[in-house]
């Protein structure tokens, strides 16, 4: 069971989430397919459901909270962690390391088709990359550093709720660049 802390703490992540991917709410985004939005929303639940699933197996224990939280200190809240994650991700993502996994991830693609657009597929990787980087600021980072039993997660429970965390954030991810993809004016 989770505690009132750490459910306000889901609460924050799963607002955040649309605030990192797009800097709005999903609501807010015009123009794309309803069917991608709802698929977007299919996998953001099952991703939040799988987060709750790794907090409960860390034995998530954050700081007490001393008032009450409304729900537009919960959007400021999501929407100032989102801020960090996108900060925390650009950072990443511009260092030797995350352009030397671009540059090989360009090199497989371009051996399996050579008739592609590489500034488009490098900037579709930049994007996947931060977006994975910014989902696991806001959701695993700092829950690591609130968990009671961190050592949970190299068990086999934690190894399958890493795995399904992943591939999850990976289709959110796709999903989100699809909306955002869609969003731009043509």
């Amino acid at each position: 069971m989770l505690s009132k802390e750490s459910k306000i703490r889901v609460l924050e992540t799963f607002y955040g989430i649309d605030y990192v991917l797009f800097g709005k709410p999903l609501k807010k985004v015009s123009n794309c397919c309803p069917v991608v939005k709802e698929e977007f929303i299919s996998i953001k639940g099952a991703l939040v459901s799988v987060f709750i699933e790794m907090l409960k197996l860390m034995e998530h224990t954050p700081k007490l909270l001393e008032e009450k939280v409304k729900a537009k200190d919960l959007k400021k809240m999501a929407i100032e962690n989102a801020k960090a994650a996108r900060y925390a991700a650009q950072k990443v993502v511009t260092t030797e390391q995350a352009k030397r996994d671009i540059k090989n991830e360009l090199k497989n693609i371009l051996k399996e088709n050579k008739q592609v657009d590489v500034s488009k597929i490098v900037e579709n990787k930049i994007r996947e990359k931060a977006f994975r980087l910014a989902i696991d600021n806001l959701m695993v980072a700092r829950a690591l550093t609130e968990a009671k039993k961190l050592e949970e997660m190299n068990g086999w429970a934690g190894r399958i709720i890493e795995d399904s965390y992943k591939i999850l954030r990976d289709n959110l991810c796709e999903t989100a660049i699809l909306i955002l993809d869609d969003d731009q004016p043509k």
